[in-house]
This record gives structure tokens, C-alpha cells and sequence, in this order.
């Protein structure tokens, strides 16, 4: 077995900026433990979702000018949650590398395939008309939901492809994606047994 194999897939990153403070804490070996305060109560029900699901122990702490909008806090904590799963990974040996999920809440149903590749990259689509404009929580704009996704799949370098096939509620929507994506990337980042090494024909992901 190799050291990276047998290395702690931990990270703690910090990201301090003019328009928010954020703490994140990460081990892809968990029980999906989590600690989440990000000052928008409803990112961190979803964020709570992805740490349950995809057995990652996450504590997020941050804050940010939520006076002005949500925005800037939402994307700095995807941007360091991007990072810190980038970082815990390692040189990825031993990996399943690939994840995919279909995820229903009641009448919402959604899609997430992952692979941890090194190349970023994100394809969304298939929300109803109108979800983006949608506020829920008092905070959360629907929009919000393609920008994390984008920017943990650009900060982690993943191939990320999330669509909705089913969902009428706009909270369900959110939560089938994130749930989605969660049990996505419990597969792919999961180490796998019969991997020796990095899983690339290129040797290097």
C-alpha cells in the first residue's frame, strides 16, 4: 500500500477577503459529521445534506457582508470547500475516481455523475423556469445553486454534470441536487481496494 494511500485526506482551509471570512475543515474518511454556521440558514441545511450524505465530516464557519447580499459568503464558502477537497485528496492513488447518483425528494428528482479528474469542469441544467429567481429561506436565491456547484467543481478540479429531472417545489429542487452531488462524491472519492496507484491510462489525474 502506498503512503498516500494510508495519509490522513484531510484539509483546512481559510479564505479571508474584503467581502467575507471562511473556515473549512474537511476529512473525506468520515461519518459525515458536520458543523456548519455560514450566517445563511439555508446553505447550511444543504451544506449539512452534503457532509450527511457523502460520509465527509465538514466544519464550515463563516461570515461576510450578508447586509448587502448572500452572494459573496455563498460562493467564498464553495470556492474553499473547492479547495479543501482538491487539497484532501492527495494525488488521488487508490480512488474510484467516478461517482453517480439519482437523488428524489417527493416530486423533485436529480441527477449528479462526478469524476475526479484534475480538469474542471460543470454542466447544470434542467431546473424549471423561474427556479433561479426563486428565494428560499428569506436568503437563498436560487441562482446561488449553479454558483456553488460551479465553483466547488472549478476549486476541486472536477468534472461535475447535475441535472434536474423531476421537482416542482423550489426547496426540493436545491436539496435533491446537493443530496445528489453528495452521494456522488462518497463514491468517487471512496477508496477502492483493487486501485493500485492513480486511476488514469495518463498515470496522473
Amino acid at each position: 500500500m502506498t503512503v498516500d494511500a494510508v495519509r490522513a485526506r484531510t484539509a483546512r482551509i481559510e479564505r479571508v477577503t474584503s467581502e467575507s471570512s471562511v473556515l473549512v475543515e474537511l476529512d473525506l474518511d468520515g461519518t459525515g459529521a458536520s458543523s456548519i454556521d455560514t450566517s445563511v440558514p439555508f446553505y447550511d441545511h444543504m451544506l449539512t445534506a452534503l457532509s450527511k450524505h457523502s460520509l465527509i465530516d465538514l466544519t464550515v464557519t463563516s461570515s461576510g457582508d450578508t447586509h448587502i447580499d448572500v452572494h459573496h459568503t455563498v460562493e467564498d464558502t464553495a470556492i474553499a470547500i473547492g479547495e479543501a477537497l482538491r487539497i484532501a485528496l492527495g494525488t488521488k492513488a487508490g480512488i474510484r475516481r467516478f461517482g453517480s447518483a439519482s437523488v428524489p425528494l417527493d416530486e423533485a428528482l436529480a441527477s449528479a455523475v462526478v469524476d475526479i479528474s484534475g480538469r474542471p469542469f460543470i454542466v447544470h441544467g434542467g431546473e424549471p423556469a423561474g427556479q433561479e429567481y426563486h428565494l428560499i429561506g428569506g436568503h437563498f436565491t436560487g441562482s446561488l445553486t449553479r454558483h456553488v456547484l460551479e465553483a466547488i467543481a472549478l476549486h476541486a478540479q472536477i468534472c461535475l454534470h447535475v441535472t434536474v429531472l423531476a421537482g416542482r417545489d423550489p426547496h426540493h429542487i436545491v436539496e435533491a441536487q446537493f443530496k445528489a452531488l453528495a452521494r456522488a462524491l462518497r463514491e468517487a472519492v471512496e477508496s477502492d481496494p483493487r486501485v493500485e496507484g492513480i486511476p488514469s491510462t495518463k498515470g496522473a489525474l
